[in-house]
């Protein structure tokens, strides 16, 4: 019987270990922090409309998590997350796809569904989980979902979204379709069995899949080397038999560079590709998240440094394309945009108690009807242990 495992190692005759050292993936990095290029550096496919819409989105998503965490401290919203410092990772490699790409988000990627084209009242309806909301007051906010642009809705379990990436994909494969599925997750993300299991599947299945590794340096309070002992995330990536590069993270010219190359090897070699992103959470974890209890200002002063936005800021400006009273005007539009839009969300009705119960079952089982009124009985008797801004009966 013929031995089929593939490998072409070297045969040796003594003990050979192979550690850290033995594969050494460089980082690319096509911008300076003063908004100056590498000599030589490969530049990405972009011009003035594309670079302003991806900066543009930075200031959008700056504004969006600024008023929305000063929101969840006034106690108007339950809960938010920011991706401050981390905006180059997802806004970069979304500008890299096409519309009908498949995105499937982690929970910290609302830049690359706001460069998609989610508007300020969509993002306020899913925060507030008023009845405009699309996933109808379910889920809990910054779980955004869009059917229209293509963005899976977000779940709160860590990495599910990885294995359903690589059958999405396969599925695209089977359909012969000319795109593929971005698929983001952290650092933490990529120590759950279900990365493995994701990343093998698509290396052996030969799916149209770009795997997004936004390595923060923690997975909330844990930093990477309590994590891992290995050389970041991209080697596994190689083990598993997906191309792979190591980007930083903090460098939108190099996202985009390297996500325009990922995509040509998914969709037209059906090639899955693994890219991390070395950034930094310049916020907390999330608004229940205090990280000074474990990391120092000074580390975070010293990625303060190195933000992502700014540094783009300043290529902008080199070219002739962006100037502080362009800045000015565009942050106050979005400011205001913003805080329209969550006085406006925030009035909308909550959802009837009803759509609790719909769109699982064609029609209502016998035993959830009866939850559905007891649940009803249960708030009418109980009025004042219910928060009425979460739910109305469905006579309202």
């Amino acid at each position: 019987m013929s031995d089929k495992r593939k490998t072409d190692a070297q045969i040796v005759h003594c003990p050979e270990f192979s550690e850290n050292s033995s594969l050494n993936i460089p980082t690319l990095r096509i911008l300076q922090d003063d908004g100056t290029l590498y000599p030589d550096a490969a530049m990405p496919e972009i011009d003035q409309t594309l670079a302003l819409k991806i900066y543009d989105t930075f200031l959008f998503i700056r504004a969006l998590d600024e008023r929305m965490l000063a929101s969840q401290r006034q106690g108007r919203i339950s809960f938010y997350m920011t991706e401050t410092g981390e905006e180059a990772a997802d806004i970069g490699s979304a500008a890299a796809l096409k519309d009908d790409d498949m995105i499937m988000a982690q929970y910290r990627e609302q830049g690359a569904l706001a460069f998609r084209g989610f508007e300020p009242d969509e993002f306020m309806n899913q925060i507030f989980s008023n009845e405009k909301d699309y996933g109808k007051g379910r889920q809990m906010p910054i779980h955004y979902g869009s059917n229209k642009l293509h963005y899976m809705t977000v779940s709160s379990p860590l990495a599910t979204q990885l294995p359903q990436a690589t059958g999405y994909a396969y599925a695209l494969k089977a359909q012969d379709k000319a795109n593929c599925v971005i698929c983001y997750f952290g650092d933490g993300a990529a120590s759950e069995g279900d990365f493995h299991a994701a990343l093998n599947m698509a290396g052996v299945l030969k799916t149209p899949s770009i795997f997004f590794c936004r390595n923060n340096g923690y997975a909330i309070s844990t930093p990477a080397h309590e994590q891992f002992a290995g050389d970041g995330i991209a080697p596994r990536g190689v083990a598993l038999g997906l191309k792979t590069i190591r980007v930083d993270g903090n460098d939108v010219l190099a996202v985009l560079k390297a996500t325009q190359e990922a995509r040509k090897l998914a969709v037209e070699q059906h090639q899955p590709v693994l890219i991390e992103a070395m950034t930094y959470r310049l916020g907390a974890h999330s608004s229940s998240d205090d990280p000074s209890g474990y990391r120092n200002k000074s580390e975070e002063d010293t990625w303060r440094s190195k933000c992502p936005v700014s540094r783009f800021k300043h290529w902008l400006i080199l070219q002739g394309w962006w100037d502080e009273e362009q800045e000015t005007a565009r942050k106050e539009v979005h400011r205001t945009s913003v805080v329209q839009a969550m006085k406006k969300g925030e009035k909308v009705p909550a959802p009837a108690l009803k759509e609790l119960f719909t769109d699982v079952y064609d029609s209502l089982p016998w035993h959830l009807e009866e939850q559905h009124k007891a649940l009803e009985q249960h708030i009418r008797k109980y009025p004042d242990a219910y928060k009425t801004t979460s739910w109305r009966f469905d006579d309202e």
